[in-house]
C-alpha cells in the first residue's frame, strides 16, 4: 500500500499531491476512517470506459477491502472489463452554513478488484462482514453464509493508494 504523500505526484490524478495539505489525514487516521466507515462508494468503468459508482457495505481485512454481491451484475461486468477501481468513504460531516462550507472527513483508495475463488478466504470475508455489521448475530450469520455462499460473490479490492482528507 502506498500512502499518497506530499510531492509524490507523477502526473496522474490519483498521485498528485493534495491541493490542501493542511487537511491531509496521516496514514493511520486515513486507515482508521476506512476501517470504521459504514459504506463506501465503489467506482468502476465498463468496457466502453463509462463510469459506474455504487454504494457497498465492506470490511477491511488483510490490508484489502472486501465486499459481497450477487453472482452477476454491472459491478462484476465492469470488474471483468477493467480491474482498476476507486473506493471512497465519507465519515462524519457537518454543514457550516455561515461559512458556506462543510466539516468532513473522507478517504479515497485506488486499487484493483478481483473476484475471490478461494472458499476459505471467501468465507472469512463474509464472516468479517457479519462481525462488522451484525456482531450480535454471529451464529445466525454463519448459518446464513453456509446457506447462501454459492449464491454470493466476494470481491477483494487491493489498497494500492490511500489518501485521507478532513476539515475539522
Amino acid at each position: 500500500m502506498t500512502y499518497i504523500g506530499k510531492g509524490s505526484g507523477k502526473g496522474t490524478a490519483m498521485t498528485k499531491p493534495l491541493r490542501r495539505e493542511d487537511r491531509r489525514l496521516d496514514a493511520a487516521a486515513a486507515m482508521a476512517l476506512l476501517k470504521r466507515g459504514e459504506y463506501g462508494i465503489l467506482s468502476t468503468s465498463d468496457k466502453n470506459n463509462r463510469p459506474y459508482g455504487i454504494p457497498v457495505n465492506y470490511v477491511v481485512m488483510e490490508e484489502s477491502i472486501f465486499f459481497h454481491c450477487a453472482t452477476e451484475g454491472q459491478k462484476l461486468e465492469n470488474i471483468t472489463a477493467n480491474q482498476g477501481v476507486s473506493f471512497c468513504v465519507v465519515g462524519k460531516t457537518e454543514l457550516i452554513p455561515e461559512k458556506f462550507s462543510t466539516r468532513y472527513e473522507s478517504v479515497v483508495v485506488t486499487g484493483n478488484a478481483e473476484v475471490i475463488d478461494d472458499q476459505v478466504l471467501k468465507k472469512n470475508a463474509l464472516r468479517s462482514l457479519v462481525a462488522k455489521y451484525a456482531p450480535e448475530h454471529i451464529v445466525a450469520g454463519d448459518a446464513y453464509i453456509d446457506k447462501l455462499m454459492d449464491q454470493t460473490t466476494v470481491v477483494r479490492v487491493s489498497i494500492d493508494h490511500l489518501a485521507g482528507k478532513a476539515r475539522k
